[in-house]
């Protein structure tokens, strides 16, 4: 966005024009409630199936703390929700926005008392699994673009939209299997969580294979760190993790066809 300040004394323009800076803020307030960060426009929703708010249950109670100790917040600062259920549906069902990156902010050393030309921001918008990456990406244009504040040249480009992937729900074969194999290797019930990634390849497979069943599992801790630079296994952990899919093959080759 621009608007035509350059070279003038911020004293000299205060109260005439307008802040490129307020114009970006104005803008933010059209997408998400800045108090509780609550992302506005209901077409970036999507209802929340019961079997995940059921599996968002069961995995907070087995977590415990952790699903919200597990973030170094700085000093007091505090999670956005304290139900540890909410705080996994809000990571993997519901929309939120984050400002990723910004241009036309000089640093503070360098700063001058002058109102800036433009300010440009750089956002991310994580977006229900159900809903169209494509889509969502011309209803955010449209939101965006639509009566610029003060008349300023606003322009809003796209980098890329992803849609999320909804796995079918659970089949009674298949939970029981899990839960077989849960306890059977590990002694404790089985528990689902989403993730706030996109894996696309899930989204390929499930439309080529709208009928079938899928358990999506890894070793990502505790003792253990995936996709870095000393990535590692918790081996008595994966061995376990490799008997109870084993268990879960062969529960699916012994059902009656």
């Amino acid at each position: 966005m621009e608007v035509l300040t350059e070279g003038v004394h911020s004293g000299d323009a205060s109260g005439i024009v307008p802040s490129s800076f307020r114009i970006a803020r104005q803008l933010l307030d059209r997408l998400e409630d800045a108090q509780s960060g609550r992302v506005l426009p209901a077409a970036f929703h999507a209802p929340v199936p019961e079997e995940r708010r059921v599996q968002a249950a069961g995995a907070a109670g087995i977590l415990g703390d952790l699903v919200l100790r597990k973030y170094p917040f700085a000093g007091a600062t505090q999670p956005m929700v304290a139900d540890r259920a909410e705080a996994l549906l809000n990571r993997t069902w519901r929309p939120a926005l984050s400002v990723t990156g910004a241009d036309g902010l000089p640093p503070i050393a360098s700063a001058g008392n002058v109102l800036r030309p433009q300010t440009s921001l750089k956002l991310s918008l994580r977006l229900p699994p159900t809903l169209d990456g494509g889509k969502a990406t011309a209803d955010l244009k449209r939101l965006l673009d639509a009566d610029p504040p003060a008349g300023a040249n606003v322009v809003f480009t796209p980098d890329q939209g992803a849609s999320g992937w909804n796995a079918p729900p659970t089949a009674p074969w298949l939970a029981q299997a899990l839960q077989q194999a849960s306890q059977a290797f590990y002694g404790r019930p089985v528990a689902a969580m989403g993730e706030g990634g996109t894996i696309p390849f899930m989204a390929m497979l499930g439309r080529r294979f709208p009928d079938a069943q899928f358990l999506i599992t890894g070793v990502l801790g505790p003792h253990s760190n995936a996709h870095g630079p000393n990535e590692f296994l918790h081996i008595p952990y994966a061995t376990k993790l490799t008997a109870c899919v084993a268990y879960v093959l062969a529960a699916h080759a012994a059902r009656a066809p």
